[in-house]
């Protein structure tokens, strides 16, 4: 964290202050006194990686009964799916510690690109699940569906938590990717609610990063939360910001950049939107799209195998429903089998 920036008051000296103490109170636990650095150059210890290793925590169940009150909750959301590795390092990282009562509600697939897209036309699913020393739930919805619901009061029983986390995604958020992102929009929608909120992101990169690097994603992004919440527990953490966290590609061995925590603005960076034309023809499995006939046959048979004669009429009813929405008309609002339909496929590099 550079003291230029502390100048330019991109963020509060409290937060900074904290920050240092945080990293002194690590190095000094781990005997290494002397290799304390000043503000400019916070340097993460390797040796906190412990804290990113599997929890031996209660189960979710235990959890829920040993829910201690004076510790400070915090909220925890992400953009790739309540299985990814990022979350899931967060979590046990954040469990491990025992200062906080830890609840997660999390995507249950990837939805890193969704935007600050909500649920409105449909139902949102909910079901519990099992992390470790945390009362946890996934969600049919986006991130900011998460979000939304935790702070809604209609699931939990608790009216905010102290700081919602988001993240640590798979890939970069910088600049306008920001429009896009799920794990940025979880955290602005806790903004939106008036509750601090923090994204994680860790640049990846295909054919060189790993899921170790999680671990050490977790192990540089820790002080700053600490810091956060100390802020936030003193009432001087700034109310009207969010705050995003960009980890490089091997965050501990990256020898690219100088080690340590710098400030800086949005930039004005864009990923290329690359849009192809593709077949109708091809099947699902590779990126494609069928027919409506084509779609009402898999739903058919998927029913036949899960469902009871009477549930699949039910549920056959809904998506009969829901195929019509989709299908290609005319102008008058009728079936139109000699429209021409073309297809497109995002890619973005």
């Amino acid at each position: 964290m550079t003291t230029s920036a502390v100048k330019n008051n991109f963020l509060p000296p409290g937060l900074v202050s904290n920050l240092q103490d945080v990293l002194r109170n690590r190095k000094g636990s781990d005997g290494n006194e002397e290799q304390q650095s000043d503000s400019s150059s916070a340097e993460p210890n390797n040796n906190d990686n412990e804290s990113a290793e599997p929890s031996s925590s209660t189960s979710n169940s235990d959890a829920v009964a040993e829910l201690d009150n004076s510790k400070p909750l915090l909220l925890v959301t992400n953009g790739d799916g309540i299985e990814s590795p990022g979350l899931t390092y967060l979590v046990e990282a954040l469990v491990r510690q025992g200062r906080y009562n830890v609840h997660v509600l999390a995507p249950q697939s990837d939805q890193s690109v969704s935007g600050h897209s909500l649920t409105l036309r449909e139902s949102v699913a909910v079901s519990l699940a099992e992390i470790d020393g945390a009362i946890a739930y996934e969600v049919s919805g986006t991130p900011a569906d998460c979000v939304s619901l935790a702070l809604s009061g209609a699931l939990f029983s608790w009216s905010k938590p102290l700081l919602v986390l988001s993240g640590i995604n798979r890939g970069s958020s910088c600049g306008h990717h920001m429009f896009y992102s799920g794990v940025v929009a979880g955290a602005r929608e806790a903004l939106m609610s008036g509750v601090p909120s923090i994204s994680i992101s860790l640049n990846w990169r295909k054919n060189e990063s790993q899921d170790s690097d999680f671990k050490d994603a977790v192990t540089v992004c820790l002080p700053l939360v600490d810091s956060a919440i100390r802020d936030i527990e003193k009432g001087v953490f700034p109310t009207n910001c969010s705050l995003h966290i960009e980890v490089p590609t091997s965050p501990l061995t990256n020898k690219t950049t100088p080690q340590g925590f710098k400030l800086t603005k949005q930039s004005f960076w864009k990923s290329t939107l690359n849009w192809q034309a593709i077949s109708s023809t091809r099947h699902p499995s590779s990126g494609h799209f069928m027919s409506n006939q084509q779609i009402l046959g898999m739903q058919l048979a998927q029913l036949s195998r899960d469902a009871s004669a009477a549930g699949a009429a039910r549920r056959l009813g809904t998506q009969k429903k829901n195929i019509e929405v989709i299908e290609s008309v005319g102008v008058s609002g009728k079936s139109d089998p000699n429209r021409k339909v073309r297809y497109f496929r995002l890619e973005v590099i």
